[in-house]
């Protein structure tokens, strides 16, 4: 009796076993079934005769015409000449390298343009800002081009009606953004930067092969919203800091509740620390700084071999570049540019872009007196400056700009027209102008 006492209960611990592995391997099933649904819907939707990818042919004459009149500066245009440095009047100005309009930002301003060019008589909706440019923006707002009300983080698309066209922004729209369009049947353009598209098909690659994305990004920010919504598990961290808390709980475990407490924003639904860390790959905002992507992608590498072991590190990390080539170029320019001799150091960009913010990062932990502004109405009147610092705090100077000689190095964020950087150095000539001659 007693043996079969033992091989009852056996039987019994085999058929719980049983049980919880079945629940799990369930799980898993539909955890993957769900992320092969996702890159099926994405593709299903962007397949759709009323989506398009490309702008239009018709318009496109035309509107690179428009463009070139309203974006190009002749000042801008002296400075490539004369190897980025023009002196006028007592001030020198030294232009980075890499600056200004990426190929990205330009191409979702013409393919918005071409829309309403398109499409003269009809409503067109932009589900977000088409970039981080306030001037641009205006510009499409001039143009008839409204703006899906949004509360937070939370978008009505429901004042979208039949017959509108919806363009979707540089930095792309989420899947569900996208499935409520598609479902209403209208018109939808989308001008979503490949770089931004190519972050989305490395999450795809993530999910076959079982891992969590961790994305180096900004969760509030609308590039890394959109992201997300394509991966099946993810965790979004800010920057080297977060990485290392991570990490630590990798290796040594830790709070659970205070983990999910931390990245309470920034987790899909169901996240747990204790399951979904067994296996990570680097993803990333595109327009966050270079290095420390990389840094926090050898943190993870390292991390998971110490966790693991050497051998099982093909299985447990994977990591492919996904950072922007113009992100990266500004960003190495702006280094150089942080060596030259200077008295003010003036990036030019909005203030909610990321790559702009970036770009005054550097500025600030070289030590330089650096100002960040979103337009030429942040300079003047008189001699003072209206600006914000990387942490995005916003600050108003008097008596910004010294007298007699003076150097001021310039760059500008990747959705920042050369004309809106004439316009403020303009505002700097005049103000140094008017210095001179009062003193």
């Amino acid at each position: 009796r007693e043996s079969r006492g033992r091989r009852a209960a056996a039987g019994a611990a085999r058929v719980r076993m049983d049980v919880v592995a079945s629940a799990a391997a369930s799980a898993a099933a539909a955890e993957s079934a769900e992320a092969s649904n996702k890159r099926a819907l994405r593709r299903e939707i962007m397949a759709s005769d009323k989506f398009n990818r490309r702008g239009f042919k018709a318009s496109k004459e035309e509107v690179e015409g428009m463009m070139t009149s309203e974006f190009t500066s002749e000042l801008i245009k002296e400075l490539r000449r004369e190897a980025y440095t023009v002196k006028r009047d007592g001030v020198t100005i030294k232009l980075a390298k890499s600056y200004g309009f990426c190929w990205g930002v330009e191409r979702a301003v013409a393919i918005a343009y071409e829309t309403r060019q398109q499409y003269p008589t009809e409503t067109l909706w932009l589900t977000n800002e088409v970039i981080h440019n306030p001037v641009v923006n205006r510009r499409l707002a001039d143009m008839g081009v409204k703006f899906v009300p949004q509360e937070g983080l939370q978008k009505d698309l429901t004042v979208v009606n039949d017959g509108d066209v919806v363009i979707l922004p540089a930095f792309g729209a989420t899947l569900e953004e996208m499935q409520y369009l598609t479902s209403r049947g209208v018109q939808i353009v989308d001008t979503t930067c490949p770089w931004v598209s190519k972050v989305w098909n490395t999450l795809d690659k993530h999910q076959r092969v079982k891992c969590t994305s961790v994305i180096h990004g900004k969760w509030k920010h609308e590039e890394t919203i959109a992201t997300a919504s394509f991966a099946e598990k993810y965790l979004i961290i800010l920057n080297l800091e977060e990485a290392k808390y991570v990490c630590n709980y990798i290796l040594n475990g830790g709070d659970r509740e205070e983990f999910l407490q931390k990245f309470k924003n920034a987790i899909s639904d169901g996240f747990d620390p204790d399951v979904d860390l067994g296996a990570v790959g680097i993803a990333n905002q595109t327009t966050m700084l270079k290095g420390e992507t990389e840094e926090i992608g050898k943190l993870f590498e390292k991390t998971m071999m110490q966790r693991y072991g050497v051998a099982e590190i093909g299985k447990r990390f994977v990591a492919f570049n996904t950072i922007c080539d113009a992100t990266q170029e500004r960003q190495d320019a702006m280094y150089e540019l942080v060596r030259e001799p200077q008295d003010i150091m003036l990036v030019i960009g909005g203030f909610n872009s990321s790559n702009t913010s970036h770009l005054q990062e550097i500025a600030e932990h070289a030590g330089l007196t650096s100002y960040w502004v979103n337009a030429p109405d942040c300079i003047g009147p008189g001699n003072s400056i209206r600006y914000r610092t990387s942490d995005g705090t916003e600050h108003t100077l008097d008596n910004f700009l010294p007298a007699g000689e003076v150097t001021i190095a310039v760059t500008s964020g990747a959705s920042t027209p050369d004309k809106v950087v004439e316009d403020c150095l303009e505002n700097v000539f005049m103000i140094h102008k008017l210095r001179c001659a009062s003193a």
